[in-house]
């Protein structure tokens, strides 16, 4: 007996629509394996349809006052927090991750992200009125840059939503999103909800695959195009974006080295790194994947890692005992299970490296060790619950293995040695670096990389300043 799919539809205008041509495609829950929704297969009608809503409803919400902004951000924060379980139950369906992390770890960081930009609105630094030419006064406007395309990623399909729309709507943008085709379900549910709080137009969703984005990405009428995914991804669009001059955001992909000196404690590393390593299965531009030991520490590190591993669950949402879900789809299995079964003879799988039952995708908690700087596993992004271990032999070798990625997103350091730690962290090529500690995140700081880690910030008033553009006024002061 087959089960009815719930029907998603895309946000545009201030309605729900189904795609202009009717196409749909099946959104599949990684813990089961099984379909529970579909959703539509945006196509050029649609994308037309969405940004000609964002763009009229922008002189109207570009126009509002900063008040007005801030005011409609605390209530969407509100109402974030009054209907969580709704937004959680429709996170877990999409993802499969463990139901009480979703709620601790995810929807209190997105109301207060909210309530951080919702402050910025009224926060704009710029420089004095000046006179730099006699008899002329100059002034510096900041204003938003007008409709926003945005691409979010299925690894965390409601925070980096957030971290999208909030500063774009809080700086007087409008939005166009699209979430991951693997991953709309609480997307829609927050269209729904912001949707009763801002004007019709301001905040529109429109689903589909990658065509889809591209489609918004090529479009005429976005001034920004954002998106959070592969370096692949990110590449396709800034190629397109360059052929109309848009501004582009991106936050592509990591590969997060955790350098551990002799002086570490060792249990409180291996205790954090693993937690850091495997949440979400892995599935983290900044997860601790890539630990780089002190050779005198290897041996007892690599051990006391592969026990914490062993001792790691991963399992059904409603198990309380496990740390992480599923892989959020089986193509991202596969990618998972081929770079194991790609590793050189001379790697040592310590633990893990199987996949774990048949229903789902799940994957076991990996420790891979033996490891040289040039094997694939090391500089190419694996986003699954696995850790790489090498050795290394003194503070010089530590940063040029650390660096010697194409990624540049996020690090750590573990010392006791403060001279050491702050050495390393003009030394290491990444946007953030950690010490004794790694993934803690805050609304007020940025987040962002370099090299093929892409470019932007998301979070803080610097992520807050990527959604404005400047503009300089010179008055005669004899007119």
């Amino acid at each position: 007996m087959s089960t009815e799919l719930r029907r998603l539809r895309n946000y545009i205008g201030g309605e729900f629509k189904d795609a202009a041509d009717g196409r749909t495609t099946e959104v599949v829950n990684p813990a089961t394996g099984e379909a529970y929704a579909t959703a539509p297969l945006s196509g050029q009608a649609d994308v037309d349809a969405a940004m000609a809503a964002a763009a009229e409803a922008f002189p109207g919400w570009r126009d509002t006052t900063p008040a007005e902004r801030q005011k409609a951000l605390l209530k969407i924060a509100d109402a974030f927090e009054e209907r969580a379980e709704e937004l959680i139950a429709a996170e877990v369906e999409n993802t499969g991750k463990p139901i009480g992390l979703t709620r601790s770890e995810e929807i209190p960081p997105m109301v207060d992200q909210i309530r951080f930009f919702a402050g910025a609105a009224r926060m704009l630094e710029g420089r004095s009125a000046g006179e730099y030419m006699e008899g002329l006064t100059s002034i510096v406007r900041r204003e938003p840059v007008g409709v926003c395309a945005q691409v979010a990623p299925w690894n965390y399909p409601m925070m980096m939503a957030v971290w999208k729309f909030a500063p774009a709507i809080a700086a007087g943008n409008t939005v166009v999103l699209k979430p991951s085709d693997t991953t709309p379900a609480s997307t829609v549910l927050m269209a729904e909800i912001i949707g009763s709080i801002v004007p019709k137009g301001v905040f529109n969703v429109i689903c589909g695959d990658r065509d889809t984005g591209r489609l918004m990405v090529e479009h005429e009428t976005p001034a920004m195009a954002s998106i959070t995914g592969s370096v692949r991804a990110g590449i396709q669009v800034a190629e397109s974006a360059s052929k109309d001059v848009k501004r582009v955001h991106l936050e592509l992909g990591g590969k997060a080295p955790v350098v551990v000196f002799e002086d570490t404690d060792i249990a409180k590393a291996v205790e954090d790194i693993s937690v850091a390593g495997y949440f979400n299965a892995g599935q983290d531009c900044t997860a601790a994947t890539r630990v780089l030991v002190h050779e005198s520490i290897h041996d007892e590190f690599v051990s006391a890692l592969a026990k914490a591993a062993s001792e790691t669950k991963t399992g059904q949402p409603d198990d309380e005992d496990v740390l992480f879900g599923p892989l959020n789809n089986p193509n991202q299995l596969k990618q998972v299970e081929g770079f194991i079964d790609r590793l050189p003879a001379h790697a040592r799988v310590e633990a893990g490296g199987k996949r774990v039952g048949d229903k789902g995708y799940f994957y076991a908690p990996t420790v891979v060790s033996g490891l040289k700087q040039t094997d694939e596993i090391i500089q190419k992004e694996v986003f699954g619950p696995v850790i790489t271990v090498q050795s290394f032999s003194d503070e010089e070798q530590a940063v040029k293995w650390a660096n010697g990625v194409e990624y540049a997103l996020a690090s750590s350091v573990w010392t006791k040695d403060h001279g050491r730690a702050m050495r390393m962290s003009k030394k290491l090529d990444f946007g953030c670096v950690w010490i004794n500690t790694h993934i803690p995140l805050v609304a007020e700081m940025p987040h962002g990389g370099f090299k093929k880690s892409g470019y932007g910030k998301d979070l803080s008033g610097y992520g807050f300043e990527d959604y404005t553009r400047i503009k300089h006024v010179m008055t005669s002061l004899d007119a």
